[in-house]
């Protein structure tokens, strides 16, 4: 873990506060707080975090409006911590920006594995100095060059459609990428009905990248909401 590598807290409830920033402190992160959202931008702007714990229930300001203000200028991972835990909610902080959503009451265990797999992300994007041709994440590579997909260096076919849902997932791993999200990039449309075919086409990615060879499902589902590519 670099020693410049710091998470904002932001939490209002002084024993949820307490509990993450113990958490965080016996873990050794560096850590930042905050008990409001004008606070919050305010420390976002003049600390850099690279990592922000988000609350959505703030005393002054909603936390979506702390998404949108923070995403305006700021590429800090989002995590939302909050006790809002119906769908339309995670959808709406996911499409404001937000990069991962964990509902109140959690483990700490969660929370910690949640904040690891942000900062694998994060590492990834920032040891490239340049795009890379090649992704590579466990047994699968795409190259961007010849627009050719391999498991386990075996070549397989993906439609059109397919390929760009998977070039999607791949530039944005670790990160869940909401229903809407995805319908509006493949298809210019934020239609229903068009869940349908997303989730048709989906199915089929998956298969075709799971292979004997490749036991972990590197697309995971959340159900409602979207879906994310796992690092590997």
């Amino acid at each position: 873990m670099s020693n410049d590598f710091r998470i904002l807290v932001v939490e209002d409830d002084r024993s949820v506060s307490n509990l993450i920033t113990t958490t965080l402190r016996i873990n050794g992160y560096d850590y930042i707080s905050a008990a409001s959202g004008n606070e919050a931008v305010s420390l976002c702007a003049s600390h850099r975090p690279d990592m922000i714990l988000l609350d959505l229930g703030l005393p002054d300001i909603d936390g979506i409006e702390v998404i949108q203000t923070i995403r305006s200028w700021s590429s800090a991972v989002i995590i939302i911590i909050s006790a809002r835990s119906e769908d339309r909610d995670k959808i709406t902080a996911l499409d404001a920006g937000a990069d991962d959503y964990l509902t109140k009451p959690f483990s700490v265990d969660e929370l910690l594995a949640r904040i690891r797999a942000a900062q694998r992300r994060i590492s990834y994007l920032s040891g490239r100095n340049e795009e890379s041709p090649v992704f590579i994440n466990g047994d699968l590579s795409i190259d961007y060059t010849s627009n050719i997909v391999r498991i386990s260096e075996n070549e397989i076919h993906l439609t059109a459609i397919e390929y760009r849902l998977l070039t999607l997932l791949a530039a944005n791993v670790g990160k869940v990428l909401t229903h809407s999200y995805l319908i509006d990039r493949i298809w210019g449309s934020g239609i229903e009905s068009d869940i349908v075919s997303l989730r048709v086409y989906m199915t089929s990615l998956r298969k075709k990248l799971r292979t004997s060879e490749t036991q972990e499902d590197m697309i995971r589902t959340h159900i409602g909401i979207g879906y994310q590519m796992i690092r590997i």
